[in-house]
């Protein structure tokens, strides 16, 4: 592997390198790309997750936001997801306990953040969203910002905008962003706020597609795990009787059986 990969060009020229034909209809199929599927269209190299985390490594030093942005808008899944991995390495490294108050540190995190809205839409499958957002906006969300005054309003106004993108205008595009903000309660509730997680919980209740479900219920099981068994239940105490079965299972997993059940019950009798 080249160590000293420093652009789009170059990262695209040894991942292309890489392609592998039989893993390539594997995920092409795993990943839903036929007609009418939520990936349609999607093309793959064929190139497994670590082999792209090994990309990431393997390049070090930061890639500039426009060469990211190449990244992003290239055909490929894998290197569309370099680019965002790219993008949450460079975010950690602006992390730390020293430069969380940083103002110099806050001002880039706020670039990155801005950067990956502004190109959401290539994240377009569901791996996409799930191994950038929590890492990236979802850590963005407990961090202090230079954006405004008011840290909490602006961070709403931003995770609003995601949940409420409209599918009529947006089409499949909607899903992902929605998705996006959902799964990035994830950190939020491992820093222990349950708050984020539970808005956006009750936004996309009645969510009709699949993956949305999964992900609402996934955001649950994790709010009741990291942050109140309680407040998980109260939750399905009020809702339990309209939520699609999908997300109510995947809510409960880590309940005890007995009560699984009898949630599962409360479903039936809607």
């Amino acid at each position: 592997m080249d160590w000293h990969m420093h652009t789009a060009k170059e990262i695209i020229d040894y991942m292309e390198s890489q392609r592998d034909d039989a893993q390539r209809e594997v995920l092409m199929r795993f990943f839903k790309t036929g007609p009418g599927e939520y990936g349609e269209g999607d093309e793959f190299l064929g190139l497994k997750v670590p082999q792209t985390r090994q990309v990431v490594k393997a390049i070090g030093s930061e890639v500039s936001l426009p060469e990211v942005a190449t990244l992003l808008e290239n055909r490929w899944h894998e290197v569309r997801l370099c680019g965002f991995l790219l993008l949450v390495s460079s975010f950690e490294k602006l992390c730390t306990k020293r430069l969380i108050n940083d103002a110099e540190a806050m001002k880039k995190r706020d670039e990155i953040v801005d950067f990956y809205l502004q190109h959401a839409h290539r994240a377009n499958n569901w791996d996409l969203v799930d191994l950038s957002a929590p890492k990236l906006l979802g850590r963005w969300l407990t961090l202090p910002t230079l954006h405004a005054a008011d840290d909490a309003i602006y961070k709403r106004q931003v995770m609003d905008s995601l949940a409420y993108s409209d599918s009529q205008q947006m089409g499949i595009t909607a899903l992902w962003r929605q998705r996006i903000g959902m799964v990035s309660t994830w950190t939020t509730s491992q820093q222990g706020d349950p708050s984020w997680c539970l808005r956006y919980a009750e936004v996309h209740l009645h969510h009709p597609h699949d993956l949305m479900q999964k992900a609402v219920g996934w955001m649950l099981r994790e709010m009741g795990k990291r942050v109140s068994a309680d407040l998980l239940c109260d939750f399905l105490r009020q809702h339990a009787h309209e939520m699609p079965r999908t997300m109510l299972r995947y809510s409960i997993e880590l309940l005890p059986a007995d009560e699984r059940r009898l949630w599962l019950g409360k479903e039936k009798d809607k």
